[in-house]
């Protein structure tokens, strides 16, 4: 069958949609021969050209099997395919080519920089860290940081997450530098602080290996991934009663009212920053279930705290029975020490946190803030977080070195149930005052009832 001018004007068509992100390349076919274009240089012939704009790559003649022979308008439909197959391998072959060379660039560039921005974040000396994590329970990344990077100090201050919040405002608005990073488990917080710039953008191979969830604007970065828990007494609650899903949940607290009354706890989302996160999240997540989870929290006199911490003491000593959308990190780590806690993560779903850091756009201090969030992101801060924090890695490629064995091993059987919560603009819904009053208004009404059961 001979090819006709249409035919070849598919086949140009179809050819020419393939443009490759480092240069611009297209194959034309006219009616006297195939050849390639490139930017405003034309070559027809034997061989093909293959010209690249990109980072002054030259064109480049193919050689040997990629030689490309000159096509007649007469030949046959299979002839013309064979050219296309070919145009598309060179084309791949070229790409592979250029992306290989433009790595190996930027590598050789990091690697002259990183010597650079270590000198200069030990001129600076001091990196300051506003963080809503317990100080003695971040501290050995604390050390281990300083310990790499002598003449580096670490400036800690261990704040609750509303209140670096406003720390962080009021500090710009009198225009006083503060904080160089910033690290908090209250999600919307920090991408309201990024989304009114407040931050400064970072990359790094270490922020590249970060899942896609876990990045938003290259400036906001998740660096842990914490399942929020139901907390238990097991000297109160057997292993036959513990809920493992939300509906048993509901069921244990319609069963056992007399058993529970004035026994639960869960954060109070108007004095915990990550206690708004997580019960606005979860609603989002069933609503249907979790306001009638509050509702009959309600009912039994639910105790609202605003820290993990507090709920864990009247656990350990018996004042509550169950505690619903604690932190798991800190309930893990306290169950590994104190064989009276018990931490289930509900099998139906598992909303998942990151602790999510930034680096202040106006840090006083820089280069020590990029070295401190590449080292929190790096395998090596994963393991010491997973090791200390009772956390699982948030990077894919990091595994569960350092990881709690039993933790990890509940990751892999209930990793269908964890819903991580996606960094990113939808985290401002409950930002705006009118919804975060509603919601407010609409928890107190479902866990404070006038009237007691």
């Amino acid at each position: 069958m001979v090819a006709t001018p249409k035919h070849l004007e598919h086949e140009a068509a179809l050819a020419q949609r393939a443009r490759d992100p480092l240069g611009e390349f297209g194959v034309v076919f006219d009616q006297q021969q195939a050849h390639w274009r490139s930017g405003e240089s034309e070559s027809k012939g034997v061989s093909a050209i293959i010209g690249a704009k990109a980072d002054g790559v030259q064109a480049a003649d193919l050689q040997g099997d990629r030689d490309m022979r000159t096509v007649r308008t007469r030949t046959g439909d299979g002839a013309v395919m064979a050219m296309v197959r070919a145009c598309r391998e060179a084309l791949c072959g070229l790409r592979v080519a250029v992306f290989g060379l433009a790595m190996l660039c930027a590598g050789s560039a990091l690697a002259r920089q990183a010597p650079d921005a270590r000198e200069a974040a030990v001129r600076e000396g001091v990196v300051v860290v506003y963080a809503a994590a317990d100080q003695d329970v971040v501290q050995p990344i604390l050390d281990d940081f300083e310990a790499l990077h002598p003449g580096i100090r670490v400036e800690y201050h261990d704040l609750s997450s509303n209140e670096l919040y406003q720390r962080v405002v009021d500090e710009r608005a009198a225009g006083t530098l503060g904080a160089d990073v910033v690290w908090s488990s209250a999600m919307d917080l920090q991408v309201k602080l990024v989304n009114d710039g407040y931050a400064q953008p970072h990359r790094s191979p270490e922020t590249a290996a970060l899942p896609r969830w876990a990045v938003w604007k290259d400036e906001a970065f998740g660096t842990t991934y914490e399942p929020a828990a139901i907390v238990y007494n097991k000297r109160l609650l057997t292993e036959a009663e513990v809920p493992d899903t939300h509906a048993e949940l509901i069921r244990l607290f319609g069963e056992q009212p007399s058993r529970l009354l004035g026994r639960l706890a869960s954060y109070d989302p108007e004095r915990s920053g990550l206690g708004l996160l997580l019960h606005t999240q979860d609603a989002q997540a069933n609503p249907i279930v979790f306001w009638q989870l509050a509702r009959r929290m309600g009912e039994l006199g639910l105790e609202q705290h605003s820290s993990s911490r507090d709920m864990l003491d009247r656990l350990a000593a018996g004042q509550l029975v169950l505690a619903y959308n604690v932190l798991g990190s800190y309930a893990h780590k306290r169950a590994r020490s104190e064989a009276v806690l018990g931490v289930v993560w509900p099998q139906d779903y598992t909303l998942v946190l990151s602790r999510v850091a930034f680096i202040a756009r106006d840090a006083r201090h820089p280069a020590a803030a990029r070295l401190w969030l590449d080292h929190l992101l790096s395998p090596r801060g994963q393991a010491l977080l997973a090791e200390h924090l009772g956390l699982l890695p948030v990077r894919a490629d990091a595994g569960t070195a350092g990881a709690d064995s039993a933790a990890a091993l509940l990751h892999e059987n209930l990793r269908h149930a964890f819903r991580p919560i996606r960094i990113g603009s939808g985290l401002l819904t409950y930002q705006d005052q009118a919804k975060r009053q509603a919601f407010l208004r609409q928890w107190d009404a479902a866990t404070r009832p006038s009237v007691e059961p």
